[in-house]
């Protein structure tokens, strides 16, 4: 399988990160050397760059295992980084993300502890992580469940979004949310007014509702909300300061965990 983009980039990032630490280290070892090159590091004759470089490779060769201890430290700074980054975004913007009154919600509108998902009604992994989240509603009665609609993988996601939020004020958006990432084949506007119809919705509002500028306000704001968190996938889902991108096999299991620890541990905002 071909490496994504991202994949590609972070390697290349990682090696850069271990060639500049070791060029660092063999040009001062070899400058201590050169009693002319002692006060000036800066330029080197082409003789004493090939040294140089001869060091590196030399080194590379007798201890590949540097790269290994280089990416490992990297990785650990970039998820330390990222993690004060979002903690610092959550507190500043708790409301928009958690208690958003025009958010949809399931499970405990009152519930102690706020878990959200970004989903788009088209993609596949949603669907896919749709058992996992109606078992955690299941098996967690107090459990505060947040929907933003975040339809970014087509015009037809669009509609059956601006469907979603319709069905909602007819009070029947949690239901709607299940039939439609349970329905097989492409989420669009006529699958959104199946749905409804399913639902015994009153169909005239809901077309009304679906076309509104209120409706189309709401997706837009969540869109501008996860380009602000950095968000260009779905699922993503958030438990207080933590989050869980895409949908793992274990994902019931990994959002349980944080549920439960952040119910003892507490939090302020979700």
């Amino acid at each position: 399988m071909k490496p994504s983009r991202a994949v590609t980039l972070f390697a290349s990032s990682v090696v850069r990160y271990a060639l500049t630490a070791i060029i660092a280290t063999g040009t001062l070892a070899y400058a201590a050397t050169i009693p002319s090159a002692r006060a000036d590091t800066a330029t080197f004759s082409d003789d004493q760059k090939k040294a140089i470089g001869d060091i590196i490779k030399d080194y590379l060769l007798k201890n590949p295992e540097i790269l290994v201890d280089v990416q490992g430290a990297l990785e650990a700074k970039l998820e330390k980084e990222q993690s004060e980054k979002l903690s610092k975004f959550m507190s500043e913007n708790a409301k928009d993300i958690y208690r958003n009154p025009q958010s949809p919600v399931a499970g405990d509108p009152s519930g102690d502890i706020t878990v959200v998902e970004f989903f788009d009604y088209n993609c596949g992994y949603c669907k896919r992580g749709l058992p996992e989240v109606q078992k955690l509603l299941e098996s967690d009665k107090k459990v505060r469940f947040v929907f933003k609609e975040f339809p970014i993988l087509s015009k037809g996601s669009e509609e059956a979004a601006r469907g979603a939020l319709a069905a909602k004020r007819q009070s029947k958006y949690w239901e709607y949310h299940q039939a439609l990432l349970s329905a097989k084949g492409q989420a669009n506007e006529a699958a959104a007014i199946k749905a409804a119809e399913g639902l015994g919705l009153d169909m005239a509002k809901f077309k009304a509702d679906m076309a509104s500028d209120e409706v189309k306000a709401e997706i837009e704001s969540v869109k501008d909300l996860a380009k602000k968190m950095g968000i260009n996938g779905t699922p993503h889902f958030l438990v207080g300061d933590k989050s869980i991108p895409g949908a793992p096999e274990d994902l019931h299991d990994q959002l349980e965990t944080l549920v439960t620890g952040f119910r003892k541990t507490g939090c302020s905002y979700c």
